[in-house]
């Protein structure tokens, strides 16, 4: 099947085609159709009272004290005075405005998403046909071929899998020190990589040529050009509006089928932040261990109650930084606008592709080479490698963990939208894998050398396999119950894998210092 011709949008709108925008005729890639898977006492007083004010602020205020005087006289006995209302507690502060989620989601839900982007991949289709049965076939524009995109996609995600690692372990020896504000590693680099993940998906700079024309741009134009308002999309003229929801629809549906964009959300972002370690530092909350297995510090024995609070205070921590990183990149990406960049199409197409091939691998080799002829193992003997167990083994196994998380989403997220099963699986998997790499080298196993490996599978393999920020975004995106649902199942049974594999060893032998002194 061509899948060029399910592909998302790549410029115009389904109210574009209608009215008669053109594709532009610029080289794109063949990028697989699966890449999509990537909110009565009294009463006759009130109505003189609301019927003689005019004053909008002293109506509103009289309102207030209609519906309490309703409410007290049905409900009870208390004679409150209207000065009550000052206390801004009693005033009508809701958190969430409206139960509607409808009213509250500026945009589809993460559900009404896939449904809508299998509908236009069906309309396209459609179009297609129709065009063939008519003979009025438009001349095949130069295209990326189907494998050509797969190599750029995965050696984006090898590349920004390296460097997503080493800013996670980087963040870490900055914020993870004796004595941190912070006692838990792993909620700095989850925070950051939020943050980017938001950033990149509200920015529509970055990518604003898309296929080689600034398709977004043109139709915000056309809009204010006919009076269309960009927030409500209404329009002040009879000329024919610009469906301005589906144009940003539309240009984050294009820039999911471009490499480079893969590889920063999903390579980088993905690599940057870790589920397995969220989970491992819950553990480590639980059974008084945070610094003790490394650091070799003595911990002052707790009862159940603080060990349950220091679960609590793990998780909210980690969970509400993490969703205010992902909003927090989102306002960055809006105020930052007007001065960011925006990426040359032919460099990147021509040249920044091809480089990134050659860049990715040569690094993940280079990383390979290190791990296995490092210069201080004959020259510095008792140093036991320490810069190598850090660093070195972690960035062999970190794209393989990148890549594993990236085609599971393809071939899993789609199956149930409520409920993505491939961030599921993968953020499972990756956490049990951690669990049995850490007790294997607190046992001790292996020697120095086994410990690094180990570490490296940890923070490379596992780190990159598991994510927060993808995880994040899809609570946010997905309808509210069914972000509950998702969300603390996967803490849960995470968590029960790590107690089942972990707990084992800690509350039977306990675990030993680490060999390489990671």
């Amino acid at each position: 099947m061509d899948n060029r011709q399910s592909r998302p949008p790549q410029g115009p709108t389904p109210s574009s085609l209608q009215h008669g925008t053109s594709q532009p005729s610029s080289p794109d890639y063949d990028a697989p159709e699966s890449y999509m898977n990537l909110h009565d006492v009294g009463e006759e007083e009130d109505r003189l009272d609301l019927a003689t004010t005019t004053n909008v602020e002293e109506q509103e205020h009289t309102q207030a004290r209609v519906q309490r005087r309703r409410s007290y006289v049905s409900q009870s006995n208390y004679d409150i005075p209207d000065s009550y209302a000052n206390v801004p507690e009693l005033e009508e502060i809701a958190p969430i405005p409206s139960r509607d989620e409808r009213r509250l989601r500026p945009t589809p839900s993460l559900e009404e998403g896939r449904a809508l982007e299998r509908e236009y991949s069906s309309h396209q289709d459609a179009r297609q046909r129709r065009r063939e049965e008519a003979g009025t076939e438009k001349p095949k524009i130069e295209e990326v071929s189907k494998l050509a995109t797969e190599i750029y996609t995965v050696s984006y995600l090898i590349l920004f899998a390296i460097l997503g690692t080493l800013a996670r372990l980087g963040l870490q020896a900055l914020t993870f020190y004796a004595g941190a504000p912070v006692a838990f590693s792993s909620v700095w680099p989850n925070f950051a990589g939020s943050l980017v993940l938001g950033f990149l998906a509200e920015d529509r700079m970055l990518f604003r040529f898309e296929w080689g024309t600034p398709t977004y741009e043109l139709q915000l134009l056309r809009a204010k050009q006919n009076g269309v308002d960009e927030e409500t999309g209404g329009s002040s003229s009879d000329r024919v509006a610009v469906d301005l929801a589906a144009a940003k629809k539309a240009h984050m549906a294009t820039k999911k089928t471009i490499p480079l964009y893969i590889g920063l959300a999903t390579g980088f972002c993905g690599s940057f932040t870790s589920f397995s370690s969220f989970i491992r530092d819950i553990f480590l909350a639980l059974s008084n261990d945070l610094l003790a297995p490394d650091a070799g510090s003595i911990t002052t024995p707790r009862n159940g109650g603080y060990s349950f609070m220091a679960l609590l205070a793990v998780t909210i921590t980690t969970i509400s930084l993490s969703i205010s990183g992902l909003f927090i990149g989102a306002q960055l990406a809006l105020a930052l606008e007007p001065i960011t960049p925006s990426l040359p199409f032919n460099f990147t197409r021509k040249f920044l592709d091809r480089f990134a091939v050659f860049l990715a691998w040569g690094c993940w080799i280079g990383a390979i080479l290190l791990s296995a002829l490092p210069p201080d193992r004959f020259n510095s003997p008792g140093a036991k490698g320490t810069w190598r167990g850090r660093a070195t083994f972690a960035l062999v196994f970190a794209p393989l963990g990148c890549i594993g998380r990236f085609y599971a989403s393809l071939y899993l997220n789609g199956y149930l939208p409520s409920f993505p099963l491939g961030t599921f699986f993968v953020n499972i998997f990756g956490t049990v894998v951690l669990g049995t790499a850490w007790d294997l080298a607190h046992v001790p196993l292996g020697g120095v050398v086994g410990c690094q490996v180990l570490q490296g599978i940890e923070d490379g393999f596992c780190g990159c396999l598991t994510t927060v920020s993808t995880w994040v975004a899809e609570l946010t995106a997905l309808r509210r119950r069914h972000a509950y649902v998702y969300g603390s199942t996967s803490v849960v049974v995470a968590l029960a894998c790590m107690i089942a594999i972990m707990g084992g060893l800690r509350w039977t032998d306990g675990f030993s210092t680490l060999a390489c002194l990671h």
